[in-house]
This record gives structure tokens, C-alpha cells and sequence, in this order.
């Protein structure tokens, strides 16, 4: 530690300046060799999105379904390199909405549009979807880097391939397109390279060990709200909404309790099932995924409530987290 009982004021003003100086470059060095900035990820439902994300940051961090509308919120996920770090933002896709959800929903993934430094547009090779023609001229008149993911190459052949392609030449002249499988991983550390060259220099934003921007109760309620999108069938899943009301983080235990919110009386039984079985097992999925993200071992404890409405209800939307 220095010292400075025998030194002057001028000798002390001096040295203080210097040291000032030195912290000054050596940020600015840091600056100038590190890149940084936000990538968002947008699409329809079901392209891919999020098994594309968890796929480059190497966590779940989205979940998955085979049902669309599986991503209901903006995830910020965070990838930290010594020399890079990338803010990818996972959102909703693109859906004409038909109650207040889904408009809140829509507003987060068009929000995308206004604080971005790289956009992802991604497109099913295996699938002929309609596409907002209003969205996609957005995306064309946006002036940042723009690639376009031809995703589940593994589902469609050479032919089929190249003549998507060609389409969306045409559609989306300016972005670059690349095919992948995210499922597989074809391409996409290939990806994510190119991400990195297009990417402007800049300091860190969020410090080196977060990963993302949501608490860790968020990723309870996904994981518990993913099975039940998996074990329930038609409008069961998009009728349901997971809180967790405690989280208790002991030395050698996690303890939550979460609430499944219904919106009718008849999907409270059918979410808990015959004597709890339907319940009891979708706590155990949970519990076992949710211990492999904390390793730590979990006690977990879910009841069912009846929330009328709530996807059309502003004031429980807000409580649930869409703002």
C-alpha cells in the first residue's frame, strides 16, 4: 500500500494523475481488444429459437417444446469469452395475437427491433409458414448486420434447401443466409463466429459471471411450466402460469414452492390429475431438472390455484411479469 506522509501536494497531485492515466489506458486497451453487444433472435413459433440459444450458451436457459408459443418472455442469455461477450435475446414468436398474452408477448419480440447489434431472423427449412410481410420489411430497412438462419436442414433435402433459399434472397435481399440444425449443432459454432466479427468493440456489459438477466425463481417457473407443456395436451399448457412464491437456499438444499395458475375449475383437476398422480409427476421432472441447473439438491412443492381469465386480465398479466 502506498504511502504518502512525506510527500508534497504537488509531488501527491502528480502521482494521482499518473495513476489516473495508467487506469486510463489500460481500459481503454481492455475496450479495444473486447467486443460486445446484443444479438436478438426472432422468428415465428417452433423455428428453433431457443434449442438454437441453449445451443450456443451450452445451458437451457429457454425451454423447449415441441408446442408453439413455448417462449413466453424476452431471456436475455449472456455468453462471456476473455475476448467477447454476446447478449443474446431469445423472444416470443411472431404471432398474429389474439388476446392480451399474446399482445404483450408480440410487444417484447418487436422491441427487439430498437437495441440491437446483430439480428437473427430464422426460418424452418422443413416447414412452409406464412411470414409478417410488415415484420420482414422492417427487418430490411434496419441498418445492422442481418443474417437469416435457415434452421432444420437435418428434416429436408438439397433440393428443398436450395429452393428456400433462393425465396428468401429475394424476400430479404441485404441479410446474409446461412443454413443450420440447431438440434444437431451443424454450423452453428460457425455461427456464432461470424456473430463475434460483426460485433462492435466495447467494453463488458453485464460482469463476466452473470449469464443472464432473469432471477433464479424465473428459471423454476420455466422448468416446471415445460413440463407441463410436454405432459398436457391441447389447451391445457397455454392456459397455465407457474409462480414461485419461496426460495430458500440452504447449505445442502434448495426449497421452493411454486404455484401452477389455472384459469377454470375443470383444468385444476385435470392439471392435478387422479389422486395427484398427473401433479406428482411433473413435480418430479421438474425437481430433477431443476437439480442438474443448481446442482444442489431440491425440495420442491407445487400447488394448483384457479386465476379466472388471467390471460386477458392486465393486472394478473403484470403479476406474472408481462409488462
Amino acid at each position: 500500500m502506498l504511502k504518502f506522509e512525506n510527500t508534497n501536494r504537488l509531488t501527491l497531485c502528480l502521482i494521482t494523475d499518473q495513476l489516473t492515466l495508467l487506469l486510463y489506458f489500460k481500459i481503454l486497451s481492455k475496450s479495444n481488444n473486447h467486443k460486445a453487444g446484443y444479438v436478438s433472435v426472432i422468428g415465428n413459433p417452433n423455428v428453433g429459437k431457443s434449442t438454437f440459444l441453449n445451443k450456443l450458451m451450452g445451458h437451457r436457459l429457454s425451454i423447449v417444446s415441441a408446442k408453439a408459443q413455448t417462449t413466453r418472455h424476452r431471456i436475455l442469455g449472456i455468453l462471456n469469452h476473455p475476448n467477447y461477450q454476446i447478449i443474446f435475446s431469445d423472444t416470443p414468436g411472431l404471432i398474429n395475437p389474439k388476446y392480451n398474452l399474446q399482445k404483450k408477448m408480440m410487444v417484447s419480440a418487436k422491441e427487439t427491433l430498437l437495441d440491437t447489434d446483430v439480428m437473427i431472423y430464422m426460418v424452418d427449412c422443413s416447414k412452409s409458414v406464412p411470414y409478417d410481410k410488415f415484420f420482414v420489411d422492417s427487418l430490411n430497412d434496419l441498418d445492422i448486420p442481418l443474417l437469416l438462419l435457415v434452421n432444420k436442414i437435418d428434416l429436408c433435402n438439397q433440393t428443398i434447401l436450395e429452393d428456400i433459399v433462393i425465396k428468401w434472397e429475394k424476400i430479404m435481399p441485404k441479410a446474409k443466409i446461412y443454413a443450420i440444425s440447431a438440434l444437431t449443432g451443424f454450423y452453428c459454432n460457425q455461427i456464432l463466429q461470424h456473430i463475434v466479427e460483426l460485433l462492435p468493440y466495447s467494453s463488458a456489459y453485464f460482469p463476466k459471471d452473470q449469464i443472464t438477466d432473469r432471477p433464479e425463481r424465473f428459471f423454476v417457473n420455466e422448468t416446471i411450466r415445460k413440463h407441463i407443456l410436454n405432459y398436457y395436451h391441447r389447451e391445457i399448457p397455454y392456459a397455465v402460469e407457474v409462480l414461485t412464491e419461496e426460495f430458500i437456499e440452504e447449505p445442502d438444499i434448495i426449497r421452493l414452492r411454486s404455484i401452477v395458475y389455472v384459469e377454470r375449475e375443470s383444468q385444476k383437476g385435470i392439471v392435478i390429475g387422479h389422486k395427484g398422480k398427473a401433479l406428482t409427476i411433473i413435480g418430479t421432472k421438474a425437481r430433477k431438472d431443476l437439480e442438474r441447473f443448481f446442482n444442489k439438491k431440491i425440495f420442491l412443492k407445487i400447488n394448483v390455484k384457479i386465476a379466472k381469465n388471467w390471460r386477458k386480465d392486465p393486472t394478473m398479466l403484470k403479476k406474472f411479469g408481462y409488462s
